[in-house]
């Protein structure tokens, strides 16, 4: 199957003020969060994607946007973003547009911290049902991606802090009551190879390095045993 780059977007004006922005208009990369998109699509330059999906909301649109600019023209494929709203925030209900200091005070805030997978946010969606559309959007949009372009394809789906976790969480194997243990941040690559027996998890949260070993990488169904000998190193 094809790879994926999941990217959340830069950092916002709620995020720098500690509010819970959810699916709230409005909410735009403060200039941290350009720079750290900025940053992001330097990186992922390096290497020749074959697509970008996003979730609609404006501050994943505009980490998106960086990401198209900054492709070079060299690239074959014309990229354009493709908008899935299976991929956007998750539907925070009455807990949207509160801070996360005035939260963390309610019965709840225990359950999604050890048992998300029992939360239901009120007025909103529960955390199972956010994992399960996401994880069936980027599973879909691979196969996609794999059968128009190759098994050595690699795209890049914008969305959310705790959407790419859940979608980690299982392509990790875990359970969604163990996602609270993974940590993603703004503008953060995490790489996610989908194998036709298991996904691979090459990477998560990383917010520096280069990938243009991506470009050129035969992905294997079988895990090297031992560690094998990594990837080959880029040139200088």
């Amino acid at each position: 199957m094809a790879t994926v780059l999941l990217v959340r977007h830069g950092r916002t004006t709620a995020n720098a003020s500690g509010l819970l922005a959810g699916r709230a208009d409005g909410v735009s990369l403060d200039q941290t969060g350009r720079d750290q998109a900025a940053l992001t699509a330097d990186r992922i330059a390096a290497v020749p994607i074959i697509g970008v999906v996003s979730s609609p909301l404006e501050r994943c649109q505009q980490t998106a946007q960086f990401i198209l600019d900054r492709q070079p023209r060299t690239f074959h494929v014309p990229l354009d973003i493709n908008l899935d709203a299976c991929l956007t925030e998750c539907d925070y209900g009455q807990w949207q547009g509160r801070t996360l200091t005035d939260l963390a005070t309610e019965n709840l805030w225990s359950a999604v911290q050890s048992q998300p997978s029992a939360v239901t946010f009120p007025g909103g969606e529960s955390m199972s049902a956010m994992q399960a559309r996401s994880v069936a959007a980027i599973r879909r949009h691979d196969a996609a991606f794999e059968a128009e372009h190759g098994p050595g394809a690699v795209w890049v789906a914008v969305s959310h802090g705790d959407i790419i976790k859940s979608i980690l969480a299982d392509a990790l194997g875990i359970h969604l009551d163990l996602f609270q243990r993974i940590s993603v941040g703004p503008a953060s690559v995490s790489i996610v190879h989908y194998g036709a027996s298991r996904p691979t998890v090459h990477a998560t949260n990383t917010d520096a390095g280069n990938l243009s070993w991506l470009a050129n990488t035969v992905k294997s169904e079988d895990a090297a045993v031992g560690g094998g000998a990594g990837h080959t190193a880029p040139p200088a």
